[in-house]
């Protein structure tokens, strides 16, 4: 949608406002009075300078934040300090990201040992070997092993003697990155014959976060700066702020008692609608709705870009959470929202279910054809091979998710009642009781869910199995990963049109294809959708009620989050349905719908009651979420999104590339918003 919106719906809007911000030229008085001004919005006019500064701000801080103070990537694997005398001298090895050097000294004499380890996030997993170190040959004189250790969680080690096969010792440690370790096997000097194993610190590891917490604090600092530069610029103007609300409220008020409410007043000259729907007019953006879907969409474009290389900006192997698997739960949430507040912004302008229809089937129709085209980039491949197309992805989810959510609220859509027409004892509920049928319907489809993952057999597996396989449980089921839904993927899309190389595989060293986007876990995306509507409801059934607003998102964050904690068990493995962002599973949903309603408690009343923050900069990439969305997986592999880096091992250089390409894509999203240019399917 381009072109610039009418100048009366801004008036209108201001209106709507109350005043406080501040905003509005001259208002237009009803027939047969005489124009009245109202108080023009001068004090607030650094405010929109502010705004248009603080985008080029963010590319600024993100540059300075990841160079500044942060070590370098030469610096980060510096030039090591002489090692003891008694290394062994070959244990030179080139250490990538998230690794260290781990030296492994046996002085045990004839005895080979064979070394195991196991992440901590791997959850009841097989011991993996390591590296076997032979027995020392001459006392004083120890066989050395060196090898490369994971830093990215703490770290399980089990030595065992190779020939007997039993245990020598174990222990758990947290290597740096880019650290010098050695573990030293020996035997105990009380003369007990115990064999004693103790890790010595050879070179101190780097502080790989130290560039993401510089980052965070000079994003801060230039937020902190900009609000404290707005609080200077409206000293001056405090005294006649109230004096300026009661004007354009007390101007609003005359206004009203000619036409109506603002929003009635747009909707007089249509006469082709029910008088039901033109009795409740409704918005048609919400700014805090907008704001949160921009919040979401850029988390979505950093994690995708990378988010530094750092494993918390990557989806979890399996079950927990990580920053990666937050942002497209919160993306399918306020497209729901979105789907009821536009559908009855439209059905309210008289146009008629069956185009409304119409216009639902063609949007999840491109969605889904959009987002085969982008999951298949095989451009660098040569020519793509129609038998190993991946069918699911997320802007397929996102079409399914889209298509049946909005025929479900357009086959029950009911009138918004105007505020007090609600009668009967539950009119405090009646943004539930109004969507009975949605909600039976929901119902329904958890219930599917519920059934085919606990009840469908699946061959080679056990009933109700919702770990990750490979070497997980054991190494008991290796080709079980994700139970059913797995099972159904493979079974009705074939193992060659899914996700072949899914997050269990880096811990788990699953061996079957799983898409985390599949068909299974589409059900409770759509659940999470509906939750979304179920927000939207809440701030148009109660629109101006804002106590009413914010003690209905308290309650769904915490009913939600009770919810969580039941099926959980307050455990990340030991719960009836552990949060697992691949499966999709109920206990994920409730988690990230609680979290939605909390975020929408706290940027409603700042973003569209008080006008604290105006939702800059996640505003503007909100308001234009698909080009984003696609743009930046288009053009992710060019530049100035990409380029060589100097050391590709250095979570700094990472990071300062990731942070400016996502800043690049707030200010094309900015730019875009200045010149009205918003595109849509």
């Amino acid at each position: 949608m381009t072109g610039a919106r009418p100048c009366t719906a801004k008036k209108r809007r201001a209106r709507e406002r109350g005043g406080v911000r501040g905003g509005g030229a001259a208002v237009e008085a009803a027939p047969g009075r005489e124009r009245q001004p109202v108080v023009a919005a001068g004090s607030m006019s650094w405010a929109r300078a502010a705004g248009r500064t603080l985008a080029a701000l963010l590319l600024v801080a993100s540059v300075l934040s990841a160079t500044l103070l942060a070590p370098g990537g030469s610096l980060e694997r510096g030039s090591e300090p002489a090692p003891p005398r008694d290394l062994d001298k070959k244990r030179h090895v080139e250490l990538k990201m998230d690794q260290a050097l781990l030296l492994i000294h046996n002085e045990l004499h004839g005895t080979s040992l064979t070394v195991y380890w196991n992440s901590e996030r791997c959850y009841h997993c097989l011991p993996q070997p390591l590296v076997i170190v032979s027995g020392s040959g001459k006392p004083g004189k120890p066989s050395v092993a060196t090898v490369a250790v994971s830093t990215q969680h703490r770290a399980f080690l089990q030595l065992n003697d190779t020939v007997e096969e039993k245990e020598v010792c174990r222990l758990e440690y947290s290597f740096g990155e880019f650290g010098n370790y050695s573990l030293l096997v020996k035997y105990a000097r009380n003369g007990s014959g115990n064999i004693a194993c103790d890790v010595v610190v050879n070179q101190n590891p780097v502080d790989s976060n130290l560039p993401v917490c510089i980052a965070f604090l000079v994003g801060l600092s230039v937020v902190i700066a900009v609000c404290f530069l707005k609080f200077l610029l409206s000293l001056d103007d405090f005294n006649n702020w109230i004096s300026k609300a009661i004007s354009s409220r007390e101007t609003d008020r005359l206004i009203n008692s000619e036409l109506g409410s603002p929003s009635r007043a747009d909707q007089l000259g249509d006469d082709t609608q029910p008088e039901a729907w033109r009795l409740s007019a409704t918005p048609l953006r919400l700014r805090c709705v907008d704001t949160f879907r921009g919040l979401a969409l850029i988390l979505m474009v950093f994690v995708n870009y990378g988010g530094g290389k750092y494993w918390y900006f990557k989806h979890a192997s399996w079950n927990g959470l990580t920053v990666a698997d937050l942002v497209f739960p919160w993306f399918v949430f306020i497209m729901g929202s979105s789907i009821f507040l536009s559908m009855t912004s439209i059905l309210q302008r008289g146009c008629s279910k069956l185009r409304l229809l119409g216009k639902v089937v063609w949007r999840s129709f491109l969605l889904i054809c959009l987002g085969i085209v982008i999951v298949n980039p095989n451009y660098c491949l040569g020519p793509l091979s129609w038998d190993k197309v991946r069918l699911p992805g997320v802007l397929q989810r996102l079409g399914v998710t889209y298509f049946v959510v909005a025929v479900l609220e357009l086959l029950f859509a009911k009138p918004v009642p105007e505020r007090g027409a609600w009668e009967g004892g539950c009119s405090s509920l009646q943004d539930i009781t109004s969507s009975w049928p949605q909600w039976l319907f929901i119902l329904m489809l958890e219930s599917i869910w519920l059934a085919l993952t606990f009840f469908l057999p699946v061959p080679g597996c056990p009933t109700g199995y919702l770990g990750p396989g490979g070497i997980g449980d054991l190494g008991k089921y290796p080709n079980c990963t994700g139970g059913a839904a797995g099972y159904i993927d493979r079974l009705l899309l074939g193992e060659d049109h899914i996700y072949q190389h899914p997050s269990s595989t880096v811990v788990y060293h699953t061996r079957v294809a799983y898409d985390p986007e599949g068909i299974l876990g589409t059900i409770n995306s759509i659940v999470m959708a509906f939750l979304g509507v179920q927000a939207g409801k809440i701030l148009l059934y109660y629109k101006e009620q804002t106590k009413d607003i914010l003690i209905r998102f308290t309650a769904w964050w915490c009913f939600l989050g009770l919810i969580s904690l039941a099926l959980t068990k307050i455990s990340e493995n030991e719960g009836f349905i552990p949060v697992n962002k691949n499966l999709w599973s109920i206990s994920y949903v409730t988690t990230l719908s609680s979290f939605a309603f909390f975020i929408l408690l706290i940027l409603y009343p700042i973003v569209d009651v008080t006008g604290v923050w105006t939702g800059t900069p996640f505003f503007y990439p909100g308001m234009n979420s698909i080009l984003v969305y696609v743009g930046h997986e288009v053009f992710r592999n060019y530049f100035p999104f990409q380029w060589r880096l100097q050391d590709n091992q250095s979570h700094k250089e990472h990071l300062i590339q990731n942070i400016v390409a996502t800043a690049l894509w707030v200010l094309i999203a900015y730019a875009l918003y200045k010149k009205k240019v918003f595109w849509k399917i």
